[in-house]
């Protein structure tokens, strides 16, 4: 399948020529991005190794992490949720723009490329009401060309969201932890595997944390977050 996809984006940069998605200037590379963009994102420089809290100086834990680390062992954040990342997300969760899931996987994709391995990317998830009112997982879609550039898995099937719950960002902190307590379920399967989980923003960590908590209750070994931006 990985030759069939890039021979399908030959043909499509033969007759269509890429376009920065922000400035629409034509790209060179095979993401929709120009050099110059691509440096103006708001990229993190530094940051807690255990929830990816942005941090002014290079220390591998923040103050919560040394008292109270979350369940998974690393998170990993590439932005701040600032323009023109959030307008990227904005457009793509709200508005249907898929390309702009195709642009910021390809961009996680090529940051993550050096680092190890998980066993399989798991996307977090959607209840199936809300699914069929946007028509698609954002969070999978972002996950896709992750999965086909580095070469993982993509297994949304290992893990089920078992009711509807209001939007996260429409809660303070408090009601963010309780409002998903007892939503996932696990698959027997992800006994022992090294899971990465998926998502475009992370702002508390407590839909991250559920989700790897019910991993681990479930068997999983280690467990990661990749996040494109943190709020």
């Amino acid at each position: 399948m990985n030759k069939v996809y890039k021979w399908i984006d030959s043909i499509q940069s033969m007759f269509f020529p890429p376009l920065c998605l922000l400035c629409g200037q034509r790209t060179e590379g095979p993401a929709d991005l120009c050099p110059g963009c691509y440096d103006d994102l708001p990229w993190i420089p530094h940051a807690c190794v255990r929830c990816g809290l942005p941090l002014p100086w290079d220390t591998p834990l923040c103050g919560t992490c040394l008292k109270r680390p979350p369940t998974q062992e690393r998170t990993r954040v590439l932005w701040h949720y600032t323009p023109p990342v959030s307008g990227l997300i904005a457009a793509l969760k709200f508005r249907g723009q898929l390309p702009c899931a195709r642009l910021l996987g390809e961009l996680m994709s090529f940051t993550l490329q050096d680092i190890p391995r998980p066993d399989c990317l798991l996307p977090i998830l959607l209840h199936p009401k809300r699914y069929r009112e946007r028509g698609f997982n954002q969070s999978t879609e972002i996950a896709r060309p992750v999965s086909r550039n580095l070469n993982i898995p993509l297994r949304p099937d290992l893990c089920r969201r078992l009711r509807s719950t209001p939007p996260q960002r429409e809660l303070d902190a408090k009601h963010r932890l309780t409002n998903l307590r007892g939503v996932f379920a696990a698959k027997k399967e992800v006994r022992g595997l090294h899971i990465a989980l998926v998502d475009d923003v992370m702002t508390t960590g407590a839909t991250v944390q559920e989700v790897a908590a019910t991993l681990k209750g479930a068997g999983a070994g280690r467990i990661e977050a990749w996040i494109l931006a943190r709020a």
